[in-house]
């Protein structure tokens, strides 16, 4: 039996989960209690089975004529926020940031701008949050 609180809406609920014997798909059944609405038992399968997560991070900016152009004792930022366009899977979140910390982002960068498209196939970017240079 596994308790999680559900954090699809701003109720909150409780949730209990148990898990049964392996049903057709391999999983095993689960019976869940305590949501008020149907979106808790599908938030509840969800975590239990593939949890996944929106991924916030930063990038360095690149060296280069748009980093040098900057004023003399410029003290803005030197990172570029991030985060995924979708969850990604939990087992999945060390690489994704690895790989972002690699990445270099050239300037000028816009809101919304794809840092890393489709990212290992799973169809999620990376995208900047806010725009620099």
């Amino acid at each position: 039996m596994r308790n999680l609180t559900c954090i699809v809406c701003p109720m909150g609920c409780s949730l209990t989960v148990e898990e049964g014997e392996p049903g057709a798909d391999g999983f095993p059944v689960l019976t869940i209690t305590g949501n008020r609405c149907p979106r808790g038992a599908v938030y509840a399968q969800e975590e239990i089975r593939s949890p996944r997560r929106v991924v916030t991070a930063t990038c360095a900016i690149a060296e280069g004529p748009a980093l040098s152009a900057l004023p003399a004792g410029f003290a803005g930022p030197r990172r570029v926020p991030v985060k995924t366009s979708g969850p990604c899977p939990r087992e999945k979140i060390d690489t994704l940031l690895k790989e972002i910390y690699r990445t270099r982002v050239q300037l000028p960068v816009r809101a919304g701008d794809k840092i890393l498209p489709n990212w290992d196939g799973l169809g999620i970017d990376v995208v900047a949050v806010r725009g620099l240079g």
